[in-house]
Order: structure tokens, then sequence, then C-alpha cells
């Protein structure tokens, strides 16, 4: 750690040249490494022909094939579709179950990237994702007038005067950043990761001076920029404007000392005390024109002290900040096709158009040999012994052929369909087999894009963003603690099959079945028809029944209650009587053993004879006995009665 602002020899260092040698170090590292690939990518997608394309001397023919053209736009119209195709393309969740407030925050941001046309700038980041690997953006922060409709009372208080009323106001835009204009810390894998990161590039001078006139850039004088065509986001323009101001914007840490003692340094007051003053790096936005002029320097100005950047790569690329795109995945496979194309070219011209022998001692003299349409030409004898065309016979058919599957290489390479049919074919005819697998390869690619778009690219935008306007307009956005998703669904390839799924599951069944309105409703959910939310919405009207139909079932649902309750009371009845069957059951079983033992004792007692005492006895004690059970039958009599 320095003690001072000098360095090991002397030599006092300033804010500007400590960001300036960053920024030449992270340059060159971008020349060695990635800018001859991004800039033959760049020619590729826009189909512009170098002479370093050549794959010989003899080349004439300077076509380009569209193949990997058609693979970005049509890779980048999936992932839009997918994104915005519903038309909400974020949701935001929070802690407490009051939803008022998520709503309105969620309405006002969808307001807000409509009216500052986020959706456009997201699209120039996909395309350059796709193009280069990465997408990159930067959130900017603009003052502007608003103007809102307002009315205010006459001198008589009765009627109203109708007009407008200006208001200031923070908006928050998203502007694309072309990968050729970013400078990283080569390694860092990400933008939060890195020391810094910065925006290198040329801007006109009117636009520096219009910041300098809000107060947002200090007003210190700066000159003309030197052209550097590596800077321009267009590397085919063959004149450049002079009036250009190379503008560096660094996002990231610097040390302290550098940044305080600095004269242009803006102290911006924390919302939270921190103990940063005890570390030696701070988070900065520093600004710089022409390489050494500081228009700009203060410390992170944002609550969340995050940056102002985000950015994805179309493809992960383990251990590295670029990822891997479209172009370069299907780069070979282009090169090869171009080289088929250009060299069939050349060919079909030596066949068309043959190279000719001529006799020049049979030529008249000053005769410029010359073969043209309707052109006349003298000789001096047979014409057919003076002039002879030399045959390099037909082009081989099996180049047509050959070109034909390049083209499928680009295809799969890419993971992207064209227009004229879906790959997966099989001896030359398209299988549902194969036509399922290479849908599904296809869908599960564009789903890992999605996913590292999402994730790395918009949810933090959207974040950033919501950020920005809590704490700049506090009175449209409520602060507080959101948790933002993305609602993303099927693009437009896995809609279309997802479609055809369907319809063959609905020609399997009847129009009676419960499953029929579902399905039905699936299938024009899926479909991107101009009408569709009216066929959803008639839809569910048409499942709905008609107020007779709801009176009828109405009725019936009474009839049926009231021959449930009928059905109910003959039950209570049945069962009554039962009861009272039973009760007389039991008491004619009860009375069962009693005439057992009186018919026992008759028994008993008609086989006695008249004998001695003891008999006498016995016959006393039977007929006590038989006393006895005369009273029992006398109460069995009783209660069949009562039963």
């Amino acid at each position: 750690m320095l003690d001072s602002n000098e360095d090991t020899f002397g030599i006092e260092e300033t804010l500007e040249s400590w960001v300036m040698e960053k920024c030449r170090e992270w340059r060159d590292h971008y020349e060695s490494n990635y800018e001859t690939k991004f800039d033959e990518y760049y020619r590729l997608w826009r189909g512009i022909f170098s002479s370093e394309d050549r794959n010989r001397d003899s080349e004439r023919s300077q076509i380009i094939s569209p193949a990997l053209q058609q693979a970005v736009e049509s890779s980048v119209a999936e992932i839009e579709e997918a994104t915005f195709g519903r038309g909400k393309f974020f949701d935001i969740k929070d802690d407490d179950q009051e939803t008022a407030d998520v709503a309105y925050l969620r309405d006002q941001l969808t307001k807000d990237f409509k009216k500052n046309k986020v959706r456009k700038a997201v699209g120039e980041c996909l395309i350059n994702s796709a193009v280069y690997g990465t997408g990159i953006a930067e959130l900017v922060l603009e003052e502007k007038k608003d103007m809102r409709p307002a009315s205010r009372p006459t001198m008589d208080g009765q009627l109203q005067e109708v007009g407008v009323e200006m208001f200031d106001r923070t908006v928050c835009k998203l502007r694309s950043i072309q990968p050729q204009n970013f400078l990283i810390d080569p390694v860092a894998t990400s933008v939060d990761e890195a020391i810094g990161v910065a925006i290198d590039e040329f801007v006109s001078s009117h636009q520096v001076e219009l910041l300098q006139e809000k107060g947002v850039y200090k007003d210190v004088p700066f000159n003309y920029a030197y052209p550097d065509i590596d800077l321009d986001a267009d590397h085919e323009l063959t004149t450049q404007p002079t009036d250009k101001v190379r503008l560096t914007k660094y996002y990231g840490l610097v040390p302290r000392h550098l940044l305080e003692n600095d004269d242009l340094y803006e102290e911006v007051e924390e919302l939270v005390p921190s103990d940063e003053d005890k570390t030696f790096y701070v988070e900065a936005i520093v600004v710089i024109a022409n390489g050494g002029t500081l228009l700009k320097a203060e410390k992170n100005p944002y609550m969340m002290n995050d940056r102002p950047i985000i950015a994805f790569p179309w493809d992960v690329v383990p251990n590295r900040f670029w990822g891997r795109g479209v172009c370069e995945k299907g780069y070979n496979s282009q090169k090869a096709l171009d080289a088929e194309l250009r060299a069939r070219i050349d060919a079909l011209a030596l066949t068309v158009h043959p190279m000719m022998a001529m006799d020049a001692t049979r030529l008249p003299r000053g005769a410029r040999p010359e073969v043209k349409a309707g052109k006349i030409i003298l000789t001096n004898g047979n014409p057919s012994e003076v002039l002879q065309p030399f045959n390099f016979g037909q082009v081989n058919q099996i180049t047509f052929a050959q070109a034909g599957e390049l083209q499928k290489m680009v295809q799969t390479a890419t993971g992207a369909i064209d227009s004229a049919g879906i790959p997966g074919s099989i001896n030359g005819e398209s299988t549902a087999a194969g036509i399922s697998m290479s849908l599904g390869a296809i869908i599960k690619r564009h789903k890992r894009t999605l996913i590292n778009f999402q994730e790395s690219f918009l949810i933090p935008f959207v974040q950033k963003a919501a950020y920005r306007y809590m704490q700049f307009e506090p009175e449209l956005y409520p602060v507080a603690d959101y948790q933002f998703e993305v609602s993303s669904s099927l693009g437009i390839i896995a809609r279309e099959y997802e479609v055809t799924q369907l319809v063959q599951l609905l020609q399997t069944m009847g129009q009676d079945s419960p499953l029929y309105p579902t399905l039905i409703q699936s299938i024009i959910d899926n479909m991107n028809l101009s009408n569709r939310e009216e066929l959803i919405q008639a839809l569910a009207q048409a499942g709905q029944p008609s107020p007779e139909q709801q009176q009828a079932q109405q009725a019936a649902q009474q009839a049926q209650l009231a021959f449930q309750q009928s059905q109910t009371n003959a039950l209570n009845g049945q069962a009554s009587e039962s009861q009272a069957r039973a009760q007389k059951i039991a008491a004619e079983t009860k009375a069962i053993p009693v005439e057992l033992e009186t018919d026992q004792i008759k028994a008993i007692t008609s086989n006695l004879k008249v004998g001695d005492a003891d008999d006498r006895e016995f016959e006393r004690r039977l007929k006590v006995a038989d006393t006895a059970l005369k009273e029992k039958r006398l109460n069995l009599d009783a209660a069949k009665a009562i039963s």
C-alpha cells in the first residue's frame, strides 16, 4: 500500500493516468485475442467480402452465403419471442401479503420501460450476443422534462382551463454497447468480479457539451480526437466524422487517495454509513476525454453500490467472460460453404464464358481480340481455324448436393431452423422420430441460452432499474425489498411443435370428453394470433351455461333433492317398523325357556305315584313349583299383550 501519491520513481501519479493505464492493458489483451475474430464474425453476419476470404489467388467470386446470417436472425427471434411474446416479461414478488404495492410497481416499471424503448435496446444486445458471443448494455440515467394533462380554475371559479404541466423526471434507459468498445479485466469472468470495466468509444462533441451544460461533466476544455476506426461501431465506413471525442467511462475500484486528491472529485452523500474508509480501493465512476482530460470523478452514487453494466454470454465458456455466439459455432461450416459456392461460380463462369485461343498472324493489323455478344471479328481465313475456345466441360451436379449438406451443417452447429424445412431426415425422408429429436435438441439449446439471458441480463436489469427509480424517483417508486422474476415462455419453434402434439391428442378424443375444452384453450394459447385473448374469452363464455340452462339445472337439482328426502323418510318408517318387530321377537324368545320348564315339570309329575311321607313331601313341593310357574306364565301373557 502506498502512503503517498508518488510511485517508487518519484513521479506523481494521477487518477486519469491510473485509469488509462488499466484501459491500455485491457485493450492490448482484446486486440491480441479477440479483435480479428470479432471483425470476421461481423463481416460474415453482414455478408461483406474481404480479400482475406480468398482461398486461392485465381478466385474471382465474392459471394457470401446467407446461412450464418439466417441462423443469427432466427436464433435472436426465438429468444425475443420467448421473452416478449406474451407481453409481460417480468414479475415481482414481495414477502408480505399485500399485493397492491407489487402490482403498482410492476405496472409503473412496465410503463417506463415501454416509454424508454427498452425492448429495442434488448434486441440490439441479443444480436451482439449472437454475433460476438456476449451482449453488453449500460444503464443510463437522464434528467428530462415530462408532461402530463392539467387544469386550473379561471377567475370566476366555474370554468377550467385545460393544458399541460411540465415537471422534471429521472428516467433509466438501456443502451447497447458494442463489444469492440468494451474493456474488462482479462482475469475476470463477470462484471462484478472484475476490478473494473470501461466503455471506450467515440461520441459526438455536442453530446459532451450538453452534459457539461447540465452539470453532469465538469466544464473543462477538450480537443477533438484522432480518428481510430477500431473504436467505431461500423468498421466499413470509409470516412469518419471529424468532430468526435474519445470518451472513456470507467466503472470500478480506484485507489482512494487518487480519487480524493483530484480536483474534480465529488463527494457523494451516503445513505448508509460504512467502514469503507479503512479500505485502499473505493468504488467510483471516472470519465476521461481523449485519454487525458478528466471530466468526472466521484464515488459510486447508487444506493446499492452496484455498477451500471450488465452482460450475458450466448453460451457460457468456462472461466472466460466472453461467450460463444452463433457465428462462432457456425464459423467453420460457413467458411466451407462459401468456398464451395465461390468455386462453383468460378467454374460456371469458365463453362459459360470459356477462354479463347486466337491465331494472331491471321488477324487484321490493329485488331483487338475481344469476345463479347454481338461483336464482329475480322479474320484472314476460316474463323473456326482462327478462333478456338477451350472446352472445360460441365460443372459436376454433386457440388449442388454438397452445398446443401454444408448448409445443414451450419443449421446443426448453430441450432437454427431455416424457413425451408425442419432437419431430422433419414435417407432423405423426414420421419416423426427424426423431427422430434431435432426439435427437442433445438429447444434445449435455445432454453440454455434463454436461461443465460434471464439470469445474467434481464433480472439484473429490472432489479437495477427499480433501485435507480427508488433512489431518484421515490414519489413514484416506494422503497421496498422486492424479488424479481422473469416470465418467459416457449419460443416460436417450441410452440408450433407443442400445437402439433396437442392437435394429435385432440383427434384421439371426442367433443364430449372433459379434457376437450382444456386442449382447445391450450392450442389457442400457444398460437401467435392477433385475437388470441378474444378467442380465449369466447371459449370461456361458451363453456358457461345460459340462464335458461341454469334455471333448468336448478329445477332438476331441487327435484333430485325432494326425491332423496322422500326416500329418506320411507327408510326411516321402515326402520321404526323393523325395531318394533325386533322387540316382539325378543319378548317371545325370552318366554321360550319358561315354556320349556313348564313342559318338563308336567312330564315329571305325570309319572309320580302316591307313596310314603317322602313322596307326599315331594308332591307338596312340586305343587309349590307349579304355582310359581303359573305366575310366570301370567306375567308372560301380560308381556305378550303389551307387545
